[in-house]
């Protein structure tokens, strides 16, 4: 594989933790890949500000569909996927939440407003619900703070799906016990009540059990396929830590 010649990766005038300058890095290293492969025009713009070019999009997804295509899944596999994740497939299941939400806005400090978080996170696990109550309204920046940072029921579609992702399939009930991240910031959540969803037969959700089967093959392809061009790399301003954050979720 060609070397990819230099990265330098900076939070210039913005408020970019590790994990955005890590996500920016990991896109030039594709961008870099794809014009190596004559995917892309080699004069294409350098992103500003973590912004793409359309054309760099368009074959960075191209270079993703070429060198990362694996097998296609088979009936049995699926079924046995199917069986191990059932409650990934339940419809219709619904979580009761409350929430405190720590934005991440230009100019925080994101690892002081973690440490911030977490130290109230330690402490509501160990509280009653009046105790919560009183932390959303003087805390969370979510207009439900004055709610007592009450959600009311969820489902998954209700949510943004990072956030969705931590609170629906599982069976915890109370403060869980670490933080949640969205797009929004950091979340302390509590889950009231769940209702479990009903589960379809298999033979209904066996399209999208492949999908998701072809999604999870794809980020472990692409979380390898990242690490050998860190490898290859000479990186300024970012330490990927192997390529351990994939694009793809």
């Amino acid at each position: 594989m060609a070397h990819v010649n230099h990265i330098e990766i900076a939070a210039v005038e913005e408020a970019l933790d590790e994990a955005a300058l890590r996500q920016r890095a990991c896109t030039e290293l594709l961008r870099q890949r794809a014009i190596e492969l004559g995917l892309l025009a080699a004069d294409d713009p350098a992103p500003r500000e973590g912004a793409l070019s359309e054309a760099a999009s368009q074959a960075i997804e191209a270079l993703i569909a070429r060198e990362l295509a694996g097998p296609e899944p088979d009936e049995t596999a699926c079924l046995r996927h199917y069986e191990a994740n059932a409650r990934h497939y339940a419809q219709g299941e619904r979580v009761q939440v409350r929430h405190i939400l720590f934005a991440v806005t230009p100019g925080v400090d994101v690892s002081l407003l973690r440490q911030r978080a977490e130290g109230h996170l330690i402490q509501l696990r160990a509280s009653d619900v009046a105790a919560f109550d009183e932390a959303a309204k003087m805390l969370s920046n979510c207009p439900s703070g004055a709610e007592g940072g009450r959600l009311g029921w969820l489902t998954a579609n209700d949510c943004a799906p990072e956030f969705a992702k931590e609170l629906f399939g599982r069976s915890e009930i109370g403060v869980l016990p670490q933080l949640l991240h969205s797009r929004f910031g950091l979340h302390i959540a509590a889950i009231d009540a769940r209702e479990p969803g009903r589960l379809p037969a298999f033979e209904q959700v066996r399209e999208a059990v492949a999908q998701r089967m072809r999604q999870l093959h794809q980020i472990s392809a692409l979380r390898q396929y990242l690490q050998t061009l860190a490898a290859d790399a000479r990186l300024e301003g970012v330490e990927l830590q192997q390529a351990s954050s994939p694009l793809v979720q």
